[in-house]
């Protein structure tokens, strides 16, 4: 059963969206014999991919991946893996978010595996696997999904006598202003410039920042709930009431290791991430919901999650989408992913790996993955994302350094976020509504 959000009937996409031959611009599969495996390569980033691609080998001997391990898809990745596409020397399979897929799509930059995707549809959660697709088609398999959750120190909330973490978002205002007063060097949380953070907080207020419309594209990026979202962080950032800090930065984690910056609203995927980044505070930490705006019809937020997808080109999309199926699935991948790499696993399956039900030594013993299988329960399905996130992640990102800055508000940062993915959908010829 496929979502609305992955529906996507778009006619200015059809086109293109069935991209690529039968033909393969991967070396390793021209090279493939008769009489040994066949022969795929792989390039993707996260830590912890090239075990399972190890484990893949070890179990089969008639597919062989290769894997390459390149930038993140938002520091060149991405623009490595177009760029190879145009060169003709693409991988046969790459690792590409959810939210640039409708992206590469458009540019031509995948191929078609519909039917060889479509046996597995029923071992994934449906809209994670509706994501992998576009205009009908199927691109790929999922890996994971990225819920959302309030990472923070525990023992600091008790210190400024809070007894639990906000369930609101309006206990979370009162507690950070709570927490500023009692010391003007301490902050609840930071306001950070990460644009994909940003969106999943919009995602969990309703927001419908993309949608379609008899084929025609349909951008709202400045709706209502958005609005309502930088709202409440402009009044946060105008009070002082938050750290400015950008995301990912070595200031943030000094911040949360000096005990100044307390929290961290993020994805499951972030907390190996805090984990490595701030090792003297272990114990310290725990994991709770993120903060809702209704307590009485709670939501939560997605930031991030990847399909596995085949590229334009690939001469071997029945295995490539085997071996994809095998990397999000199997319980030997499923339990490195998770330890490594930080996923909450798409496939249906890798909800009962042990691996989910581990106690966590950093965050004190917690069974930090229940808090995220009730978050991805919370997340609408509907979400869609749209043809140049590039383009509007990159604006998106600029406008908030800025407005955490003060050189200007947070409306107009998604208002200029607005006219520039417009902007950019125009020149590239696709219809708007």
């Amino acid at each position: 059963m496929r979502t609305a959000g992955a529906a996507m009937a778009l006619a200015s996409l059809m086109a293109v969206a069935a991209c690529g031959g039968n033909g393969s611009s991967d070396k390793s599969d021209k090279s493939a014999a008769t009489s040994g495996p066949v022969k795929i390569s792989f390039w993707g980033w996260a830590p912890g991919y090239e075990k399972s691609v190890a484990l893949f080998n070890a179990s089969h001997k008639d597919i062989q991946v290769s894997y390459s391990k390149i930038s993140p898809g938002s520091k060149g990745g991405y623009t490595k893996l177009l760029n190879a596409v145009k060169a003709g020397n693409a991988p046969c399979v790459g690792m590409v978010g959810f939210e640039t897929l409708p992206t590469f799509a458009a540019a031509g930059a995948l191929q078609d595996a519909t039917s060889e995707a479509a046996p597995y549809a029923k071992d994934y959660a449906p809209w994670a696997f509706a994501q992998t697709g576009i205009a009908g088609h199927t691109y790929g398999i999922p890996v994971d999904i990225a819920p959302m959750g309030l990472i923070y120190r525990k023992d600091l909330f008790a210190k400024y006598g809070i007894a639990s973490a906000p369930k609101t978002w309006a206990e979370y205002a009162a507690d950070a202003a709570k927490i500023h007063k009692a010391d003007p060097k301490a902050y609840i949380g930071y306001f950070g410039n990460d644009a994909y953070n940003f969106a999943g907080l919009a995602w969990q207020a309703g927001a419908k920042w993309f949608g379609t419309d008899g084929g025609k594209w349909k951008v709202d990026i400045n709706d209502p709930a958005t609005k309502k979202v930088t709202a409440f962080w402009q009044d946060l950032i105008s009070k002082k009431l938050v750290k400015v800090v950008p995301s990912f930065d070595t200031a943030l984690y000094k911040g949360m290791g000096d005990g100044s910056i307390l929290s961290d609203v993020n994805a499951v995927w972030d907390t190996p991430i805090v984990a490595s980044s701030v090792k003297q505070t272990a114990g310290k930490w725990a994991v709770a919901p993120m903060p809702v705006w209704d307590a009485a019809d709670p939501a939560s937020g997605n930031a991030g999650g990847s399909p596995n997808v085949v590229m334009k080109g690939c001469g071997h999309v029945k295995q490539a989408v085997e071996f994809a199926n095998w990397f999000a699935s199997d319980p030997s991948s499923v339990s490195n992913l998770i330890k490594n790499t930080g996923i909450y696993p798409a496939a249906l399956s890798g909800l009962t790996n042990p691996a989910l039900s581990a106690p966590d030594p950093f965050f004190g013993g917690q069974k930090i993955y229940d808090v995220f299988k009730d978050s991805a329960s919370h997340v609408d399905p509907d979400f869609q994302w749209g043809p140049v996130m590039t383009k509007t992640s990159g604006a998106l990102a600029d406008g908030l350094g800025k407005a955490g800055a003060g050189s200007i508000t947070l409306d107009a940062a998604i208002a200029e976020t607005q006219s520039q993915t417009v902007a950019e959908m125009k020149s590239q010829g696709l219809e708007l509504g």
